[in-house]
């Protein structure tokens, strides 16, 4: 009987020390069963010919060529549950707020997908083409330009639709994790001077430098995406080829270094940021070299592997305008002898014949949190760097999930200042307004702006990291 209980034990020890060396073999090689799933695709979204080119209202002709070619690329990322974000990338200059709609409607119909699974980013190049969606801005336009306008848009929802289809097709079991690093070409692009702030290098100026990541890996191991972000203009280059800029020749050097991967470039809160120094190709060259050796580099860092659930969230901050100008003021800038005073002007004019000027803008606001591991907010707009370094230092907590945030998203109307901008004033304060057509700006906005952008945030964290329910724009 002893000697039957001395096997009996015997053979339990074993078999626990068996389970528990598998259980550290397990967890040293990692999850058995990567509890995600992710597809990504890539799409070409480069006009077919000559088109006039976004960016810059000094151009006064088409495209004469193809330097580097622009795409659409997009990441569909699954949970253990099915909660799914569609992450599409554009390399172009703005996300219009009707193409977001566009886009948002077709995967509602076809998918089931809500506004808050969708995360549209644009690298905001300056060399690609011309994105015009609604009549205030194709108003005024030759003809032929105006319809040529029509058919690109046409032609680049399909594009970016096949891209996201393209996706989900692929879906398969992957890890996700996150890493990180730093670049440093960026600078703080407003400079105090006697006439006030103007667009000049400030080596003394707010940066955010993190180049965040998301690494996407199948089942064994090997890399499939890499989704990179930075804040800084994509305004390295002014001429007349399409090419996507430090951030199109930094996706390219990474996708040519790991064959088989789909590098997808995210931009920051870059809204007074600039590439320095700029104006040679070979600049945008170096300048995109540097940020891929700086995601190279994440690659090297410590991974952190991104374990529970998918929680997406979306909402609309109503972001007011200060007061509109009069009639009769509007009436004497029409007579202004800049063009561009001039028809701004104009447009206000025709918004008030029309109806009313707005005195407030729906701005949309995303939060999405990627399990335990990363806290990411998606802005609207050109969002200078106030926000995000505010952001992350209000929530970049010791233990808790890292902070990414992205301007740029969804919806990209005008710049968005912060209150501290606002008040220094200069191009990204209210100068660039008269720029804006896809959405007439009647001016500046009011002083509680990054308080009203800031409530909205904060209402979708807390949302994310309680399950509380939130209103959304649905």
């Amino acid at each position: 009987m002893q000697e039957i209980n001395l096997n009996y034990w015997r053979t339990l020890i074993a078999t626990l020390l068996l389970a528990w060396l598998s259980t550290v073999s397990a967890v040293a090689d990692g999850p058995a069963e990567p509890v995600w799933k992710a597809g990504v695709s890539s799409v070409k979204i480069t006009p077919d010919g000559p088109a006039w080119m976004a960016g810059y209202a000094s151009r006064d002709k088409p495209s004469d060529g193809v330097e580097l070619d622009l795409y659409a690329k997009s990441l569909v990322v699954q949970d253990g549950s099915g909660e799914t974000l569609v992450v599409v990338t554009l390399d172009l200059i703005s996300v219009p707020g009707p193409l977001r709609k566009f886009v948002e409607q077709k995967l509602a119909e076809t998918r089931g997908l809500k506004p808050a699974n969708l995360l549209l980013n644009c690298s905001h190049t300056h060399s690609g083409p011309e994105i015009r969606t609604t009549d205030s801005a194709r108003s005024g336009l030759e003809p032929e330009r105006r319809q040529q306008a029509i058919a690109y848009v046409e032609s680049l929802q399909k594009r970016i639709l096949s891209s996201i289809d393209a996706a989900f097709v692929k879906l398969a079991p992957a890890r996700l994790s996150f890493q990180k690093a730093r670049a440093g070409f960026a600078m703080n692009r407003r400079l105090a001077s006697e006439q006030g702030y103007r667009n000049s290098p400030n080596p003394d100026g707010r940066v955010d430098h993190d180049v965040p990541l998301l690494r996407v890996e199948d089942a064994t191991g090997a890399i499939k995406a890499i989704v990179f972000g930075y804040a800084c203009h994509n305004t390295t280059l002014s001429f007349y080829q399409m090419n996507g800029d430090y951030a199109g020749y930094a996706q390219q050097y990474l996708e040519e270094a790991h064959p088989g991967i789909v590098a997808m470039f995210m931009m920051g809160c870059g809204g007074d940021q600039n590439p320095y120094p700029r104006r040679k190709l070979e600049l945008a060259k170096q300048h995109g070299r540097t940020l891929a050796t700086a995601v190279e580099a994440g690659l090297e860092t410590p991974k952190r592997e991104i374990s529970g659930s998918l929680k997406v969230t979306f909402q609309t901050a109503d972001l007011e305008y200060a007061d509109a100008p009069a009639k009769d003021e509007l009436l004497q800038r029409a007579q202004s002898t800049s063009e561009h005073e001039k028809k701004y002007a104009e447009r206000l004019l025709n918004e008030l014949e029309n109806g009313t000027l707005l005195t407030s803008y729906p701005a949309p606001i995303q939060v999405v949190r990627f399990g335990d591991a990363i806290l990411f907010v998606a802005l609207p707009g050109e969002t200078v760097v106030d926000y995000s370094l505010r952001i992350k230092r209000e929530n970049q907590l010791p233990g808790g999930p890292d902070v990414w945030v992205a301007g740029y998203s969804n919806d990209v109307f005008a710049y968005i200042p912060s209150l501290r901008v606002l008040l220094e004033g200069g191009y990204e304060a209210g100068g660039a307004m008269q720029y804006m057509t896809t959405v007439i700006q009647p001016g500046a906005f009011a002083p509680n702006v990054e308080d009203l952008l800031m409530k909205s945030v904060n209402q979708l964290i807390k949302a994310t990291a309680l399950e509380l329910p939130v209103s959304t724009s649905e």
